[in-house]
């Protein structure tokens, strides 16, 4: 039987203590993050994810010295997942500005049905491609690399055991909120401006040839038109998603961009 010196145990239960610490905050971020998070990946996988991240992360961060009080542990336990939310939360909205600007664009191009049930989360075929789409470009452009020196960075902006102010985080939210929807129209914004040049010239049509059928004639032509924007566009928009999604991960305070 191995005996551990009695010198040692201090300071090994202050070092699982630190690695517990790090593994709430970085199990809660894991669990929302884009492409390691979602719906279709096991339980299993994301707790090894969240335990890699952890075992990286760990050696970065100072460990702080915590009084053996139950209140103080308490107060960390309840604190570490809500700020490692907090941050997946904001990252989770840079997937959900895809998903809307996919929903804005099949609506405004008359493609809103095809393939809504095919993601996990019900969306139309064009949200569904554009998010995958930008998850592996994500991937592939290193966001695992991205996302451990986020964590690490999170740590220098919500030091260890300490809650965010309540105003200063809500006020940040609303933000991230409100840019998100902005950069998902800004992403849709070609098949917007499609859509109203097409019901601008389908009036016009109808008005000079009121007895020419002009919904069979045009649907055809919007359907190739917002097929075409989607084949076209679709390396410029993920191209400023992905910008804006590591804009974010290197300044989360500045918001999306």
């Amino acid at each position: 039987m191995i005996s551990i010196p009695t010198e040692l145990l201090p300071y090994l239960g202050h070092n699982l203590w630190h690695l517990f610490a790090v593994f709430l905050r970085v199990s809660a971020l894991v669990s929302l993050l884009p492409a390691f998070g979602e719906r279709s990946i096991p339980t299993r996988v994301k707790l090894a994810v969240a335990i890699a991240f952890t075992l990286i992360v760990v050696p970065a961060i100072p460990a702080v010295e915590v009084s053996p009080g139950l209140p103080n542990m308490a107060g960390s336990i309840c604190i570490e997942p809500l700020i490692g939310l907090t941050l997946g939360i904001g990252l989770r909205l840079f997937v959900l500005a895809l998903q809307t600007a996919g929903s804005i664009a099949a609506q405004a191009t008359s493609l809103s049905q095809i393939l809504g049930g095919a993601a996990a989360e019900p969306v139309p075929a064009m949200g569904y491609l554009l998010t995958l789409a930008g998850l592996a470009l994500a991937v592939l452009l290193g966001l695992h690399i991205r996302a451990a020196q986020f964590m690490i960075h999170s740590y220098t902006l919500f030091p260890m055991g300490t809650l965010p102010a309540a105003p200063d985080l809500s006020q940040w939210g609303v933000n991230q909120v409100a840019r998100s929807f902005g950069l998902a129209f800004a992403l849709a914004m070609p098949f917007v401006i499609a859509s109203l040049i097409y019901n601008l010239a389908l009036g016009v049509i109808n008005r000079a040839m009121p007895q020419l059928m002009v919904a069979f004639v045009g649907a055809p032509a919007i359907t190739f038109a917002g097929l075409f924007l989607l084949f076209a566009g679709t390396p410029l928009i993920l191209s400023t998603w992905s910008d804006a999604l590591f804009t974010f991960l290197q300044n989360p305070l500045g918001g999306l961009r």
